[in-house]
């Protein structure tokens, strides 16, 4: 995915169908391990367009968002209505200190600018003895999509896609316990993106590109994805996210 932070809005209805969902199968877990309980004060930190938002009201939480932009707030508003969701950066909350009881971060703490202050409000926000929970996806070599992105930065003669600290074994536990935060919980879970013809694979995978691009990458993209066509067509593409808690004293 090739979204630069400013066009997000831009791309708000398409991420919420091309890639809403991927990070269902690691909420469970996440929550579990974060106390979510029904009445519980739950902040979802990158909310994007709703989709653990309408999880978390389902299971009885009082669920708010934040999200930078103002289209994915909206889209969020209508997918979850039973929660608060606000405009705002994971750098910057607009909340007060101490008004929850679990803050969540899904695939959301890597693309802040500065991923230590990020951390910092986000313990801010958090009651005594609350938890705070990170997911986001393991290293390249467990995800396929990997294979695809390197043959995009290829094609765009860019350096191939980096794994973050964040990525690899011990990196979210790492984060929570330079936060003073003991760590509850941690794992990795599978995830995989599934879609069901080439239109749609190179959408997902060039989100936020323009139409020239999609037609001049459409190939590269398309031949990369090869080794992951499913048997009854499209294309499947496994990966991992990996998750940790930690809970403040």
């Amino acid at each position: 995915m090739t979204v630069p932070d400013d066009e997000w809005s831009a791309v708000a209805g398409a991420w919420a169908d091309l890639w809403g969902g991927l990070a269902t199968p690691v909420w469970s877990p996440l929550m579990a391990a974060a106390g979510v309980v029904p009445g519980a004060r739950v902040l979802d930190v990158g909310c994007g367009t709703g989709e653990l938002l309408a999880r978390l009201t389902g299971r009885g939480a009082q669920a708010t968002g934040v999200d930078p932009a103002p289209a994915m707030v909206g889209l969020a508003r209508e997918r979850a209505p039973g929660a608060a969701v606000l405009v705002g950066e994971a750098e910057r909350l607009p909340l007060g200190d101490g008004t929850f009881d679990v803050v969540l971060a899904v695939n959301a703490l890597q693309l802040a600018d500065d991923a230590g202050e990020a951390v910092a409000e986000l313990v801010r926000v958090l009651a005594q003895g609350g938890r705070l929970g990170l997911a986001g996806w393991a290293e390249g070599s467990r995800n396929d999509l990997d294979v695809v992105e390197r043959a995009v930065a290829a094609a765009f003669e860019d350096d191939p896609p980096q794994d973050g600290p964040l990525r690899g074994p011990g990196g979210f536990e790492a984060v929570l316990a330079a936060a003073d935060l003991d760590v509850v919980g941690a794992g990795l879970v599978d995830v995989a993106w599934e879609v069901a013809d080439d239109d749609t694979l190179v959408r997902g995978v060039l989100l936020g590109e323009d139409a020239a691009t999609l037609a001049e990458l459409a190939p590269v993209v398309v031949a990369a994805a090869a080794p992951f066509r499913a048997p009854g067509g499209g294309y499947r593409l496994e990966g991992a996210f990996r998750w940790a808690v930690g809970r403040a004293a």
